[in-house]
């Protein structure tokens, strides 16, 4: 019906001088389907995923439908997410509309009223996905640990969600100098957005709870591979450079102030890359990004769609723009021009914007969006 509205529009007169109306109608009365849609997203991808690996019937008929030209040699996904990225360019639509009208014609009031709408129902469909998710998730993950002897808590609040998660090597400290420990002794993180829980890991779908603080009394720092992390910064321990096991392994440690028993404990963990440890200290730490200034920031355009796999990744559709805000070991972490969202990304899915007049108008269509979109 929507198309059908700016279908007679167009044909009334192809010179369309105005379509706001359309926007904010079907938007106010008509895009209820969207909401559920994107809310559900999850749903369907999980469902398409287990139906491709256990279904061989499915997998075939899939591949011979997608390899008729009528599909370009696109896969599923691609035409599943089409409504997602649809809903979420109309506020960057109607932004430009907004830009080319007269502020002092009435076409502008209506513009502006149909993209406060528009941002509204991407507001709504984005809160309503990550709801969904978030949900499934904390039920998953609380009848996947096991308290054991450590003081339990309710893990699932409405107010509580996963930041990320993982396995960590554990390192310990013997005769002065930190090694490796062999053994493959390890912990698996659960980093919630107010609360730090260590778990060993006994299966795929197994976790025993080591311990866990509060994210309030947590505290992380990096740890230089040259140093132990009792020592001065700066000073070598016994004398050599550390770990011994390479120069691969990342080290950072978590300082919890008051544990699960209320005591004083500090764990030096290691990860593989330069990029995993920095994206465990950013999750570790209080988000400062609102203070910075971003007309100094670089800015790219992605040109190849991103999936994320962790909570901590950002979720990209070709096209987007990202302004960056760090830059670790081949990976980004930015925020999403069109509705402000942060997380990491690879850098082989995007290209730098180097024409300073496009990264300054994105800066400031950035923040002109905060304001008029202000729902």
């Amino acid at each position: 019906r929507f198309f059908d509205d700016l279908e007679m529009r167009h044909k009334q007169n192809p010179v369309i001088r105005e379509i706001s109306d359309i926007v904010e109608y079907h938007t106010s009365n008509r895009f209820d389907a969207y909401v559920i849609y994107c809310s559900n997203e999850i749903y369907q991808q999980r469902t398409l995923q287990k139906l491709l690996n256990s279904n061989t019937q499915f997998k075939e008929t899939l591949q011979q439908i997608q390899s008729v030209p009528e599909c370009g040699g696109l896969p599923i996904i691609s035409f599943l997410i089409l409504p997602m990225q649809r809903v979420t360019r109309l506020p960057l639509l109607m932004d430009t509309i907004c830009q080319k009208t007269n502020r002092f014609q009435l076409e502008y009031d209506a513009a502006t009223r149909a993209l406060k709408a528009i941002s509204k129902l991407v507001k709504t469909c984005n809160e309503g996905a990550r709801k969904m998710e978030r949900t499934e998730q904390m039920f998953t993950i609380q009848t996947q640990l096991d308290f054991g002897k450590i003081k339990g808590f309710p893990l699932i609040s409405a107010s509580r969600w996963l930041l990320k998660s993982g396995e960590l090597t554990v390192f310990v400290e013997e005769s002065g100098i930190f090694r490796k420990v062999f053994g493959k002794q390890s912990c698996f993180l659960f980093l919630f957005n107010d609360v730090l829980i260590v778990t060993r890991k006994r299966s795929e779908e197994s976790y025993m709870v080591q311990d866990y603080a509060k994210l309030d009394q947590v505290e992380v720092e990096a740890v230089e591979s040259n140093e132990s992390p009792h020592s001065p910064p700066g000073k070598a321990v016994g004398g050599g450079p550390f770990p011994r096991s390479g120069s691969n392994t990342h080290l950072f440690k978590i300082i919890m102030r008051k544990n699960s028993a209320g005591e004083l404990e500090q764990i030096v963990l290691a990860t593989d890359s330069e990029s995993d440890q920095a994206r465990w200290i950013k999750a570790l730490q209080e988000d400062h990004d609102d203070l910075v200034n971003k007309e100094g920031l670089p800015q790219v355009e992605i040109i190849k769609a991103h999936l994320s796999k962790q909570p901590d990744e950002l979720s990209l559709q070709q096209t987007d723009v990202v302004v960056v805000l760090q830059k670790v070991d081949g990976w980004y972490r930015g925020e999403r021009i069109r509705d402000w969202e942060r997380g990491w990304f690879p850098e082989s899915c995007a290209r730098e914007i180097t024409n300073r007049i496009a990264v300054q108008r994105n800066v400031q269509r950035m923040e002109r969006l905060r304001i008029e979109t202000d729902v």
